[in-house]
């Protein structure tokens, strides 16, 4: 099985950070956020073949991971003149892939067992399965319930409002890639989506720990900090 990381966004919600380094590669501790993915593949799902969908500053991390014999994997580009989202990202990866793959964004760090999601993916024969984590957030505003004639029923102050999140993390048979348009911007949950309308099987994986997205400034500080203090005192 190979898997596929898709690290070919341009990063703006890291800016300045990312004008001269790919969001990929910003280091966290001692290595670059993909080596710690490639790592995590490596090391959990027992994946050694891997497929890196770059764009922006690509050549930045073509020349740090070359062909991934330095980190006991092999690795292969595929590379896009412009992002085209993550799912149109992924479609530039076709060619390498006919069988059941990974794939996973490339801004974010995981830590769960990916064995396991790739086992119970191919025992319930889905045709794509993501990873999920329960999340929960406390709404900004309160809210307030009318009813038909306008007349205020209720006053709930700042809400909390809780669900599954998606993680990024998906095992997809080969055939999602023939659901994806061959040109343009298209974006994963545009996909799924298609796939559910097309009366696909698509599971969900929950996961309980082993997330931590880096979507901006402050969540990639707060990873750098806790990934340096890994390291103890230099």
């Amino acid at each position: 099985m190979k898997a596929v990381i898709l690290a070919g966004g341009l990063g703006t919600r890291l800016q300045p950070y990312t004008f001269f380094i790919p969001k990929p590669m910003l280091p966290l501790g001692n290595k670059p956020l993909l080596e710690y993915i490639i790592e995590w593949i490596k090391n959990s799902g027992g994946v050694d073949r891997i497929v890196i969908c770059v764009s922006y500053l690509h050549r930045t991390i073509e020349d740090y991971f070359e062909d991934g014999a330095r980190f006991g994997v092999k690795i292969e580009y595929a590379r896009s003149e412009r992002p085209l989202a993550t799912a149109g990202q992924l479609k530039t990866a076709e060619r390498l892939l006919d069988e059941p793959f990974v794939c996973v964004y490339g801004d974010s760090v995981y830590e769960f067992n990916l064995r396991k999601m790739i086992k119970v993916h191919k025992a319930s024969k889905a045709f794509v399965s993501m990873a999920l984590l329960a999340y929960s957030t406390r709404l900004k505003y309160g809210f307030i319930d009318v009813n038909a004639q306008d007349r205020v029923k209720a006053w709930r102050e700042k809400p909390e409002i809780s669900g599954l999140i998606n993680i990024g993390c998906y095992v997809m048979e080969p055939d999602f890639l023939k659901i994806i348009p061959k040109s343009g911007a298209f974006g994963m949950d545009h996909a799924v989506r298609k796939c559910l309308d097309l009366k696909k099987t698509v599971m969900g994986f929950k996961v309980d720990t082993g997330f931590i997205d880096i979507g901006d400034k402050k969540s990639y500080l707060d990873a750098y900090k806790e990934y340096a203090s890994r390291l103890g005192k230099i």
